[in-house]
């Protein structure tokens, strides 16, 4: 289990000499947008400020990211920061190689940042882990031991908390469900596997098999296949059906493996939760065999957009709890 205790103690040791402030800087990294925002411990978010991740180089990326730390802070006071970043990440070291931030392959980002923080603490999770925190402490994840907090957008990443407690794994990529397979002989994905859930649920996914079976909408978007199905397209219908059967299976599959209590959705897919929630229902009645994976709550997410940037920063407030 990745320690956020031992990724603090990772930053360097200036941290110990700072002044203590109220808020922590909570950082989101995602390939399509860097976002940044001060958090109170009781949950309030401060201003947030946004920037899309630029396509150039290493550097080009880290200079975007600064200019969203540097706004977001303002004349204020942090004590430290949370990142939540695309994966794949390696929290001993503190290095982050996002699939779709091409340019940053084992980049230092969690030192980086307490530099340029001046030695304050930083705790490096997924993004998908931080999503479940924020759930756990603060939306539908409340009240429970035993989650998964999924997003399933452009990708979908998984968070698991167990007992209570953040379940990263070592290297900190643990509960990554999207790259679980429930095909087989499915189409390749982008983690070098064949026929993963992210490969059917996501987004994108889900708009490309529509398209190559007779689909035509306004756009080729997410959101242009939602319109259509609630429209009753047959085909924007079926591919959030295909959708909610792989993402039935990998969840029935993921709490058979952890006993799970619940499962939180977030994401731009769960956006469309009147026509993903039914199908999903179903999809874990086939799936769920054993009398208590089929007691598993599944359930959409109630912070969104925010449940990572929450996420973080609890785990700066309460570190005890990773």
């Amino acid at each position: 289990m990745t320690d956020v205790r031992e990724a603090a103690a990772a930053t360097p040791a200036a941290a110990q000499s700072n002044p203590p402030a109220t808020s922590v800087l909570a950082v989101d990294v995602g390939g399509t947008k860097l976002a940044a925002a001060p958090v109170h411990p009781d949950g309030r978010v401060g201003a947030l400020v946004t920037r899309p991740t630029p396509a150039g180089d290493a550097e080009a990326v880290w200079a975007a990211l600064v200019s969203v730390v540097t706004e977001a802070i303002g004349d204020g006071e942090v004590s430290g920061a949370g990142i939540g970043s695309a994966g794949p990440l390696d929290a001993v070291a503190g290095t982050v190689s996002p699939v779709n931030i091409a340019a940053w392959r084992g980049f230092p980002l969690r030192d980086r940042l307490a530099a340029l923080l001046g030695g304050r603490p930083v705790v490096l999770v997924n993004d998908a882990v931080a999503g479940a925190v924020g759930e756990y402490h603060y939306g539908a994840g409340r009240g429970v031991r035993a989650m998964l907090g999924m997003v399933v957008s452009t990708g979908v990443g998984g968070g698991l908390i167990l007992d209570g407690r953040v379940y990263a794994g070592k290297t900190g990529n643990a509960g990554h469900i999207g790259h679980t397979v429930v095909d087989i002989a499915g189409d390749p994905c982008p983690c070098g596997a064949r026929g993963c859930v992210e490969t059917i649920t996501s987004g994108p996914a889900m708009v490309r098999w529509a398209l190559r079976n007779g689909w035509h909408g306004a756009a080729p978007t997410g959101e242009a296949l939602a319109a259509s199905a609630r429209d009753g397209d047959p085909v924007a219908l079926a591919a959030f059906e295909r959708s909610a059967r792989a993402l039935g299976a990998g969840i029935a599959s993921a709490a058979a493996l952890c006993d799970l209590d619940r499962v939180v959705i977030g994401g731009g897919v769960a956006r469309a939760w009147d026509l993903l929630e039914p199908p999903l229902t179903t999809s874990l009645g086939t799936y769920a065999g054993l009398a208590f994976v089929r007691r598993v709550e599944i359930v959409r997410s109630e912070l969104d957009g925010q449940a990572g940037l929450l996420g973080v920063a609890a785990l700066v407030h309460d570190p005890e709890m990773a």
